[in-house]
């Protein structure tokens, strides 16, 4: 399956609503928090009915939890395939990670272990998710502050062999490596390089705050220079890709963010050869 090239969108969230219904910004696309939308009805649909008539929307999941070791939650799969009929999305994904344990629930992103004992597991997983909504998932690269013993191979081989043994495409949060890349000292060119570039389907670009020895994925602040860098960098071994940037607090005006997306479109325009509106 592949992903047409949408341009350039943000994260749809509540304090945006109203502006963008009456104001109609020049925003390509946005993506939704998939869990927002598991009820009937009420005040987000309201607005997301309204809004997705004017612009494409993708769906972006939190809870999947694809790598936990316990039994597949088909009440929320099937919560999930529900709302996915409802919305119509351009595409659905979620993270590459693990959340729960057992009965505990750490509402956290936890990285893989990246052995191949993990890897045969996830395969099984994402192909029965899969199965389950009958489409295609997206997985994205999560942030990580700790690394496992048992680790047998680099998290980009990693992905790398998910791609190959599953055909799996990934959204690529570039954020997300340079964390990964200054926490456990790689290279994050590296890492992205690794990928094969038809695996992916859609970039995220955030903000962190940097405490020197450490720095820690929190979607609250604008996007580092150094991202941006990489961001760039990356640009020129892709064709175009839908971007959006990704703010969860701290949000500021509309206008601030769609700055920001605009420093993104311009950034790559020369090198995907897109004209001023991405068309």
């Amino acid at each position: 399956m592949q992903t047409q090239f949408l341009g350039f969108g943000l994260g749809l969230r509540a304090s945006h609503f109203e502006q963008i219904i009456t104001d109609k910004p020049a925003v390509d696309w946005f993506e939704i928090i998939s869990e927002n939308y598991f009820v009937a009805g009420g005040k987000p649909w309201y607005y997301l009915n309204k809004i997705r008539a004017d612009y494409p929307v993708v769906m972006h999941g939190v809870s999947m939890s694809i790598g936990s070791t316990g039994a597949l939650n088909f009440d929320y799969l099937q919560a999930l395939k529900s709302t996915i009929a409802r919305v119509e999305p351009q595409w659905v994904s979620d993270h590459l990670c693990f959340s729960q344990v057992g009965d505990f629930n750490s509402h956290d992103l936890l990285p893989m272990p990246y052995t191949n004992e993990a890897l045969e597991h996830l395969a099984s997983r994402i192909h029965h998710v899969q199965e389950f909504l009958g489409r295609e998932m997206i997985f994205e690269n999560v942030s990580s502050y700790l690394t496992y013993k048992d680790s047998q191979m680099s998290e980009w081989d990693f992905l790398a062999a998910l791609h190959n043994k599953t055909g799996c495409r990934f959204l690529m949060d570039v954020n997300n490596v340079y964390v990964s890349a200054r926490n456990h000292q790689f290279d994050a060119m590296t890492f992205l390089n690794a990928i094969p570039t038809e695996a992916i389907a859609q970039i995220h670009l955030a903000g962190h705050q940097d405490f020197g020895s450490h720095i820690i994925d929190t979607h609250d602040e604008d996007v580092s220079s150094a991202v941006w860098d990489l961001f760039e960098n990356y640009a020129k071994q892709l064709d175009p890709v839908s971007t959006m940037i990704e703010r969860d607090d701290n949000l500021g005006s509309l206008q601030d963010l769609m700055a920001e997306l605009e420093h993104a479109r311009q950034l790559v325009a020369p090198i995907w050869q897109l004209g001023v509106n991405s068309e």
